[in-house]
């Protein structure tokens, strides 16, 4: 116990009180460090402290204890050696594409893009300088084909934006790695639980794997719908300098009260991506069945586009039992004979599914989507109609089913 000074005003005593715990202290969850100034023992420390390895702390925007912990269970989870926090998926998506691509390059994305990384390329990366084009994700011979001398980047999805094709993943990589350009993958279908994507032989070796993976946070890590904030993880050095060296000059930053919700939420990932998983089978399948609809897309049932990759990847029963796992989202297409009136009246029907964006959180959403504005040659593999995206929360999946009876009862009769 101290006491203030004699001469010094108790405001001075209140913001230098000396007083810090000697004891050890341990519990379920971290502690939470907020800092933008950190202060150094002496000014030998202050010229010689560097942040980028971890080893010491400068300055809050650079991280703190809450920060280095998140970054480290994260990279834990997708098989990486190291990570980077951004505030939201689209921003590791941007921060990727700043860091490896400059004026004269070249990038490809897959036709089924999420449309935000479309848009970013189209406007920010083209600004700059780098030039685009489009492969079809169902055919590795496509992608090879629009490969250039100045080819620097190859983005991959699994599964597929909307439309859920499961791309041939280890095809695509192995010609890229061949051809030593660079690969990126927006692993937040996968969650770093359905496939490891450093290692996509599966044996440990990490022989092959992508170069660097986006990760949305903000879906099944945070899992609460009320946190946005995204994630770098790569497990190459250089790569990982790059990437810090552009987050440091762009001056993002996490805040450390969403890094400690995120932190709050990682032990109970897995349960809940597996429940969710389960779930959307059985609404799925249900959907499936219903004359209105023509075409089931979900990558671990037979048919959906990919089905064979997505069995080859992830349903070799290590992960989540017998038949893999593969999140809890699904898709369906309307049979076109009904009109954009009967499929918006279906979704506002529904009283547990919410009209919403996003994804990974407890309550289910839903979301019809206009595809053929979305893409450009990859429609081939999708039924003519319109895509209705369902999100499968936490409700218990019987009475999912039955609110989906009920509106589809409703709209198509």
């Amino acid at each position: 116990m101290s006491s203030t000074p004699k001469n010094q005003a108790p405001i001075t005593g209140i913001i230098h009180h000396p007083y810090a715990p000697d004891a050890p202290f341990a519990a379920p969850q971290p502690g939470v460090f907020k800092a933008s100034s950190v202060f150094f023992p002496n000014v030998a420390a202050m010229r010689s402290w560097d942040w980028k390895d971890k080893s010491a702390f400068t300055y809050g925007l650079h991280g703190t204890p809450t920060t280095y912990i998140l970054e480290e269970r994260i990279a834990t989870l997708e098989g990486g050696s190291h990570c980077v926090l951004v505030p939201s998926g689209l921003a590791s998506i941007s921060v990727i594409g700043l860091a490896l691509l400059k004026s004269g390059d070249h990038v490809l994305l897959p036709d089924n893009v999420y449309g935000p990384s479309k848009g970013f390329a189209e406007s920010e990366l083209q600004r700059f300088g780098v030039s685009i084009g489009y492969y079809d994700p169902m055919r590795v011979d496509h992608c090879a084909s629009l490969i250039q001398d100045n080819t620097r980047l190859v983005w991959l999805e699994a599964a597929g934006s909307v439309s859920m094709e499961f791309p041939d993943l280890a095809g695509l990589v192995r010609l890229c790695q061949q051809k030593g350009i660079a690969t990126a993958l927006d692993n937040t279908w996968g969650a770093g639980l359905a496939f490891n994507c450093f290692d996509l032989d599966g044996d440990g070796s990490y022989r092959l794997g992508v170069d660097v993976s986006a990760h949305s946070l903000t879906k099944y890590p945070s899992g609460g719908g009320d946190v946005l904030m995204g994630s770098i993880v790569t497990r190459d050095a250089t790569i990982h300098r790059k990437v810090q060296a552009t987050h440091m000059h762009l001056g993002l930053g996490v805040g450390v009260n969403d890094i400690e919700t995120v932190l709050r939420s990682l032990p109970s990932l897995a349960l809940r991506y597996h429940a969710q998983d389960a779930a959307a089978r059985q609404l799925a399948a249900f959907m499936a069945e219903h004359p209105a609809v023509v075409q089931l897309l979900h990558p671990a049932f037979a048919g959906s586009p990919g089905h064979a990759h997505w069995q080859q990847l992830c349903g070799d029963g290590t992960v989540a039992g017998k038949q893999g796992a593969a999140a809890g989202l699904f898709s369906v297409v309307i049979d076109p004979r009904f009109n954009q009136q009967q499929i918006d009246l279906f979704c506002e029907s529904l009283r547990l599914f919410k009209l919403a964006y996003s994804w990974g959180g407890p309550i289910s959403l839903v979301v019809p989507y206009k595809i053929g504005s979305m893409r450009a040659i990859s429609e081939s593999q999708l039924q003519p109609g319109t895509v209705v995206r369902f999100s499968i929360g936490l409700e218990d999946a019987n009475d999912l089913q039955q609110d989906l009876a009920q509106a589809l009862q409703k709209a198509f009769g």
